[in-house]
């Protein structure tokens, strides 16, 4: 379904006038941190081919996708930093907050009480978890000047990678989500197997205190 999606948007992209081109890829840019399941890393290494193309300009839609993923992320922190309470709060009484991942959110608190910035600094490599990270930036109030910076830069790098792949495989580009999806698959397990053995190692100390 997601390739069908993808297909979608390329096909429509390339009728496009290049003014169109450039606001397709703010928003997707920016959808796709208010909504995970939306593509955007995919489409933005289409980006890089249609650069290569000479449809558009590299640096305007690096710019462009930047500015658009910095503004998703805050969005999402302002969701966190003004209901974060309500959010955590509800879990059980509203039906929309149930598909919130509170266990996620934890964790990903529990990172930024170790490393603070460099978790929001590192959002973007963190497939799976963007939307969960700016959430829980939000909830834990951190420092928003700090939160901008940080995201920028993390924005910034990510999309800079995307879009020069794109550019290199150029007609290729499509390859780049399968190793996408495989990234994404390996970022996953990591955390997967972090909180397991977190878990375990709390559940293992308390036994053992008792």
């Amino acid at each position: 379904m997601v390739e069908q999606f993808v297909q979608e948007i390329v096909q429509w992209i390339r009728i496009m006038p290049p003014a169109s081109i450039y606001l397709v890829f703010f928003l997707v840019a920016y959808l796709e941190n208010i909504i995970p399941p939306v593509p955007g890393d995919v489409l933005v290494a289409f980006g890089g081919y249609l650069a290569a193309e000479s449809v558009i300009h590299l640096i305007p839609v690096l710019l462009l996708t930047t500015a658009a993923s910095v503004l998703g992320f805050m969005s999402v922190y302002l969701l966190g930093s003004r209901w974060g309470s309500k959010i955590q709060d509800q879990k059980e009484r509203n039906w929309l907050v149930r598909f919130i991942p509170l266990k996620y959110i934890n964790t990903v608190r529990d990172w930024m009480s170790r490393w603070g910035q460099g978790v929001v600094l590192a959002n973007r490599f963190l497939a799976g978890t963007r939307s969960v990270i700016s959430l829980t930036a939000g909830i834990s109030q951190t420092r928003v000047s700090y939160t901008v910076i940080s995201s920028t830069v993390s924005s910034l790098l990510w999309n800079g990678i995307l879009l020069g792949c794109g550019w290199i495989v150029h007609e290729n580009w499509r390859i780049i989500g399968e190793y996408l999806s495989i990234y994404g698959w390996v970022i996953m397990t990591v955390i997967i197997l972090f909180v397991a053995i977190r878990v375990g190692m709390y559940y293992f100390g308390k036994k053992k205190s008792c």
